[in-house]
């Protein structure tokens, strides 16, 4: 017998020995054991889905899961008891995670990819978090939704931020913000702040049709708070290769700008939802005998010639979509780890890839949830939640394709490109 499709993705992957697949960290258990014990989570995950969207939040114990079996050190630093392993192997975790439920490695992936964003603070910031819990985890709300007011040793804030995706099980906050001039001549700037979770409250404002169990619901400071300097990081220092964390953090990995490596943690959970409705697609045609409504009961729905072609259109979408972001994401750790710097015409071409792998991924998952017919339809069917939640993440504004591919029109046509890169 042949082996089936989804088995392709265990042939030889010509990205496998990219630089982030490894740790040089003494003592890092290998990225392969990482992975076996995301596999063996899985199931539990699975279970748990339907739960978890109820709940619209991933639960203290998942969580504690992650915590335990060191999901969240991927992307620390060796100074705090993590890994220092690169965004590659990020994107296999998240994506193994996401098979079981899209929602939990959604959570998993905004915090640990916000571990590798603390390590750009300056060191002190870094130290508030982590010598007081190592395993400290943060959210974050990106856009800049409020003004800081710039006070003697740092600034104050207050206003509401929304979409901070695992926001109940995180101690710690990154919050947009504009930050004032400090001269006429300068120019406006805009960045995060490092605020501690007694400093906020949450708003219970999440309720969606997709993505319902990231429990992404708004932060929210009634009255000013004050934010210490070194608490602070502008965008631009995000993007010039040369945070301020790089001093104490000297691997390459915090030295790769901004968007070159956060867009990742929102591509890798929908390439894993892909694989996981092809892997319930799979167990639906095996078991799954039609009704018929007026003719064509009691046949088998692997025989039917659509649902066959959706299949393979699916793995077809998402063996394509994992190569552009394997590739792009294996260029830039291996530019970080040359001291090359990477150019604007590739960070265009690297977010034009975050998002057509994530349409790709999308349609898969349409392709197959509309083949799979009435039986898709019931609430506690794996695929018509990855079906939803899948959509929900295209729609995100740093994948969503109409946002992006402007964007990368503009440059190629000599035009100032209006976008995120």
């Amino acid at each position: 017998m042949n082996a089936p499709l989804h088995s392709f993705k265990h042939f030889l992957d010509p990205f496998a020995n990219a630089p982030g697949r490894q740790s040089s960290v003494p003592g890092a258990p290998p990225l392969a054991h990482i992975l076996e014990q995301a596999r063996a989570l899985r199931p539990y995950l699975r279970d748990h889905a339907q739960l978890t969207e109820q709940n619209r939040r991933v639960s203290e114990e998942t969580t504690q899961r992650f915590k335990d079996l060191g999901f969240f050190k991927l992307l620390q630093p060796a100074r705090y008891g993590g890994y220092e392993y690169g965004f590659t192997a990020f994107m296999d975790l998240i994506s193994e995670i996401a098979r079981g439920c899209t929602s939990s490695a959604w959570g998993c992936s905004l915090g640990l990819i916000h571990q590798w964003l603390l390590s750009t603070l300056p060191r002190q910031a870094q130290d508030d978090v982590w010598l007081e819990n190592p395993s400290a985890i943060l959210c974050g709300s990106y856009a800049p939704a409020a003004k800081a007011q710039k006070v003697e040793g740092g600034f104050t804030i207050k206003g509401k931020w929304s979409f901070a995706s695992n926001v109940d099980n995180s101690q710690w906050a990154l919050l947009g913000v504009h930050f004032p001039q400090t001269h006429p001549e300068e120019k406006p700037s805009a960045g995060f702040l490092l605020v501690p979770k007694a400093m906020w409250e949450i708003e219970d404002d999440w309720f969606v049709m997709g993505q319902a169990g990231t429990g992404s619901k708004s932060i929210v400071i009634h009255q000013d708070v004050f934010v210490p300097e070194h608490r602070k990081i502008t965008f631009a220092e995000l993007s010039s290769g040369h945070p301020p964390g790089l001093v104490e953090n000297p691997h390459p990995i915090y030295s790769i700008p901004f968007l070159s490596a956060v867009p990742v943690c929102l591509v890798a959970p929908i390439l894993g939802t892909l694989q996981g409705a092809i892997d319930t697609f799979i167990e639906l045609c095996e078991s799954r005998v039609t009704r018929g409504a007026v003719a064509g009961g009691g046949n088998s729905l692997r025989d039917f010639f659509p649902v066959q072609s959706r299949l393979a259109e699916a793995t077809a979408a998402l063996d394509a979509a994992t190569l552009l972001i394997n590739r792009d994401t294996t260029e830039v750790e291996q530019m970080a780890m040359s001291g090359v710097p990477i150019t604007v015409s590739q960070r265009i071409r690297n977010r034009r890839d975050h998002a057509y792998a994530t349409k790709l991924a999308q349609q898969g998952v349409d392709g197959l949830f509309t083949a799979i017919g009435g039986a898709g339809l019931s609430l506690d069917q794996p695929l018509q939640r990855m079906w939803r939640d899948a959509n929900a993440i295209s729609r995100h504004i740093s994948l969503n394709w109409d946002a992006v591919s402007s964007m990368v029109g503009q440059h190629m046509l000599g035009l100032e490109p209006k976008g995120q890169y």
